[in-house]
This record gives structure tokens, C-alpha cells and sequence, in this order.
């Protein structure tokens, strides 16, 4: 059942209330999104103020990782049980309380520990923001315009993320990457008492199925502990399977908890329709290609071309522009007029072209001739597909399962992130060693590397274009389209308004 804005007792039902509405639930998303790649330019200011070692550095990245991914799922189904604007308040709360104290760490400990704290918090308000999100805006051509706009909070911010770090690392301090994140944070929290509904769904059963949730949760972790730590230690490690074994054992026990409690936590026929199933498959290719995009180019651009961190985030400026104009104003349209097959899978071939011409970057390249190209097709690429990934994975639910729906489609960015950057990380570094033994420059080897991961980062967004044929049509019909002409300019000139 829909909360009626009446119950919720929130003014949302005006069109330029919720259009603001998703302003701020977008702020709230992009201050989460941001964090996942702010901190990788500052990492070496960081480990020189802090005394990390090499190894221990990786923890200020993967203690936020493991709780991010880990709650994801229960983030999502708490929303469903208790409200989701309650607990996407409470994430936020806890994200900016924890991006308080990081900025403030003095101490490895701290810094660490808060981290995991954070990655908590950004896992309830993820999971919650795209189900408020979809609960806001129910009409066709109103949620193709709302997920674009999500759409490019959620795939660009990673690549804002990269421009931001910079800026703020280079001109000011490493610090202020997460106290940036407070006055946000607080504006956020205090707009979303007034524009959010605060109802929830009174049919939902209280019951809470405690086994489910704390297999998953530990499940999810152990996989992404055994994932970030692949490399370092080996993927055949006693360390590594050990922990990727832990995790398989205890997703079987969870399934098999879902399937016969009364109130799962995921209620497994949500797999059974064809469009979940092959969006959130789709979405673990996406997220490894994307990954191999921010991170493998970052690192060129740093440790080839000898860019400032500043000067690389500036040059994830203009597929931003890009990915930003085609998710606002073009990605709706297109779903309206065609469906979310035709977009989704020129998206993703559009950037698994970019990503082929990334696998030829030369030693002594030149950012307009060998890297611009390659950033202008994946930000094209990354505009056109997010929308209807977003949409074929959440459009086929009930508001009542909005929640467990969105934790499952961030899981599934999240997982094929982390196992996709893991995979693409040490083919670069296995490609480059072995060039460097054969007699390599150590620049000509890196090169060598990166070209190898981006060659199959390329291979995973077409293997998602090959998915997104397999989706059902039906989402959204041109005639569907055609019906509501009329009425799809006035909502975008809304939406244009508030923005």
C-alpha cells in the first residue's frame, strides 16, 4: 500500500515540493556517493599526517567499504518495516556525525573506526533515498525525469568525487573531505522533516527476522573483507578463500531462511521477475566498468602523465557535464519514447567503446587526443544507461518492498565495485610485473597493465548491453509515451524550475 501524503502529514503533494523533495534526497545521495572515491586523492596526505603504512592505509577506504556493503539489505527492509523517511534521517545522522569525526581524527584508530561508522550511516540512507524517490513520484514520465536526475547523482558522484578530492586536498586540507560533508549533512536532515512523508507502510509485518538479517550482513561483509584484501594477500591464500568460503556458506543458510520464515528479509520471488533479476545483474557489470573508468584513468593520469590531484579531477570535468545534461534532460525522453532496452544498451556499448580506446593510452600521451575522447564517450555513455538500469530494477515492485528492492540494486553496485576493482587491480598489477621482468620501463609497465584492465572493464559494460537485451519491454511503451506528451512539459519545466 502507498502512504497517502495526507497520513504522512508532509507537504509533498504539490509538483515543485517533491521536485525539491528530490533535491535534497539527492544532496543526501551525492554526499554518500561522494565518499566512495573522495578519499583515494588524498590517501597519500593522509598517510604522511597519520604514520599509515602501506598496508594499513587500505583500511581508511575498506573500513568503509565493508560497512557499507554489509547493510545495505537491512538499511532497505527497515525502511519498508519502519518508515523510510525515519531511516533515511537516521543514516544521514549517523554519516555526518561520523564525517564530524573523521574530519577531526588525529589517530589511525580513529580516523578508521569512524570510517566504518560512516559507511553505516550511507548504507541506510542509500537504500532508503531511491525507494522515497520512487514513493514520491509515481506517474511515468514525473519517475523517468525524477531517476534520471538520481540516476546521474548516483553514477556521477564518483567521478565528482575524484574533482572534489582534488580541490580540496590540493588548496585547502586532507581534512575537509569529510568536513565538507557536515553543513550538507545538516541541511539535508532538517529539509527532510518538512518536504519527506513520514508514513509507513501500516500493513508491513513487525516481525523481524533477526537470523536473516544477521547472515546476510555477515555474509556481505566477509565477501567484501575477502575481496579488498584479494590482492594483498593472494587470491589462493588460506586468508582469502577462507573468507570467500565463510561468506557462500552463510548466504546459503540465508536463503534458506528466506524461504521458509514468514517475513523474510528478502523476500526471494522479488528474483523471480525477469527485469530485477537482470537489472541488478546488469548493475554488477556496470559498476565494474565504471570502476575501471574512475580509478585505472585516475591513476595514469597521476602516476604516467604526473597530474596534480587537482589537475585530475579537473579532467573528469567534461564527461560530468556531459553524463549530467544526458541524465537530466535526455535519458527520461529517450525511456519514454523507446523503453529501457534501446538507452540502456547504447549506454553501455557507448562506454565499452570508450573504455576500448582508454586500452591504447601510449606512455607520453596527450589529455584532448588520448584521454578526452575516451571521457566524453563513457560520461555520453553513463548518462544514456543509469536511468534505466535504476528503473527496470525498481519500477516492478510494490512501495511496500521500494526499500529491500533499492538495498538489493546498491548491493549489487557495491559488490560488482569492489570485486570488479579488486579483479581489474591485479591483472593490471600481474601485466605490469611481468613487463617490467621482461625489461619494461616501470612507466611502459604500468601502461602496459592499465591496458589489460580497461580491455576487460570494455568486456564487462558489453556483457551488460547483452543483459540489457533481456529485459521486458513493457516498462515503458512509446504509446505510453505519446499519451502523456501533453503533459511531460509542464513537469519538466517543474523540475527545470526547482533545479
Amino acid at each position: 500500500m502507498r502512504v497517502s501524503d495526507s497520513a504522512a502529514g508532509t507537504p509533498t503533494t504539490t509538483t515543485s515540493s517533491r521536485w525539491i523533495a528530490l533535491i535534497v534526497l539527492c544532496l543526501g545521495t551525492l554526499m554518500i556517493v561522494l565518499d566512495t572515491t573522495i578519499v583515494n586523492v588524498a590517501l597519500p596526505s593522509i598517510r604522511s599526517d597519520l604514520g599509515f603504512s602501506q598496508s594499513s592505509l587500505a583500511w581508511v577506504v575498506n573500513a568503509y567499504l565493508l560497512t557499507f556493503g554489509g547493510c545495505l539489505l537491512l538499511g532497505g527492509r527497515f525502511g519498508d518495516l519502519f518508515g523510510h523517511r525515519r531511516l533515511f534521517l537516521i543514516g544521514i545522522g549517523l554519516f555526518t556525525v561520523a564525517s564530524l569525526a573523521c574530519g577531526l581524527s588525529s589517530s589511525q584508530g580513529m580516523l578508521v573506526a569512524f570510517r566504518g561508522i560512516q559507511g553505516v550511516g550511507g548504507a541506510i540512507a542509500s537504500a532508503t533515498s531511491l525507494s522515497l524517490t520512487m514513493n514520491l513520484f509515481t506517474e511515468p514520465q514525473e519517475r523517468a525525469k525524477a531517476m534520471g536526475i538520481f540516476g546521474f547523482v548516483a553514477s556521477g558522484g564518483g567521478a565528482i568525487g575524484v574533482l572534489l578530492g582534488g580541490v580540496l586536498t590540493d588548496l585547502i586540507d586532507w581534512h575537509w573531505i569529510f568536513l565538507v560533508n557536515v553543513p550538507v549533512g545538516v541541511v539535508v536532515a532538517v529539509l527532510s522533516l518538512r518536504l519527506l512523508p513520514a508514513g509507513r507502510n501500516e500493513d508491513a509485518v513487525r516481525q523481524l527476522d533477526i537470523a536473516g538479517a544477521i547472515t546476510v550482513t555477515a555474509s556481505l561483509m566477509l565477501a567484501v573483507f575477502a575481496i579488498v584484501g584479494g590482492n594483498e594477500h593472494g587470491w589462493t591464500s588460506a586468508r582469502t578463500l577462507g573468507c570467500l568460503g565463510a561468506a557462500a556458506a552463510l548466504l546459503l543458510l540465508f536463503l534458506t531462511i528466506e524461504s521458509r520464515v514468514e517475513a523474510p528479509l528478502v523476500p526471494l520471488r522479488l528474483f523471480r521477475r525477469r527485469n530485477i533479476a537482470a537489472a541488478n545483474t546488469i548493475g554488477v557489470l556496470w559498476a565494474a566498468s565504471m570502476f575501471a573508468w574512475f580509478f585505472l584513468s585516475s591513476l595514469y593520469l597521476q602516476l604516467v602523465l604526473g597530474y596534480s590531484p587537482l589537475q585530475v579531477g579537473l579532467s573528469f570535468l567534461p564527461s560530468n557535464v556531459i553524463m549530467g545534461v544526458l541524465s537530466v534532460a535526455v535519458a527520461a525522453r529517450l525511456v519514454l519514447r523507446f523503453g529501457v532496452r534501446p538507452p540502456l544498451v547504447g549506454g553501455l556499448l557507448t562506454a565499452a567503446v570508450g573504455l576500448l580506446l582508454f586500452a591504447r593510452l601510449p606512455v607520453e600521451g596527450d589529455f584532448l587526443v588520448d584521454v578526452l575522447p575516451s571521457m566524453l564517450l563513457l560520461g555520453i555513455g553513463s548518462g544514456i544507461a543509469f536511468t534505466p538500469v535504476l528503473l527496470s530494477a525498481m519500477n516492478d515492485v510494490e512501495p511496500q518492498e521500494a526499500g529491500i528492492a533499492s538495498g538489493i540494486v546498491n548491493t549489487s553496485f557495491m559488490m560488482g565495485g569492489a570485486l570488479g576493482l579488486a579483479v581489474l587491480a591485479s591483472v593490471a598489477a600481474s601485466r605490469t610485473d611481468s613487463l617490467q621482468a621482461g625489461g619494461d620501463s616501470a612507466a611502459a609497465a604500468l601502461v602496459g597493465g592499465y591496458h589489460v584492465a580497461f580491455l576487460i572493464g570494455a568486456a564487462f559494460a558489453a556483457l551488460g548491453a547483452l543483459g540489457g537485451t533481456l529485459l521486458r519491454v513493457a516498462t515503458f511503451a512509446p504509446e505510453a509515451a505519446q499519451a502523456h506528451d501533453a503533459d511531460a512539459e509542464p513537469v519538466a519545466a517543474a523540475a527545470g524550475a526547482s533545479s
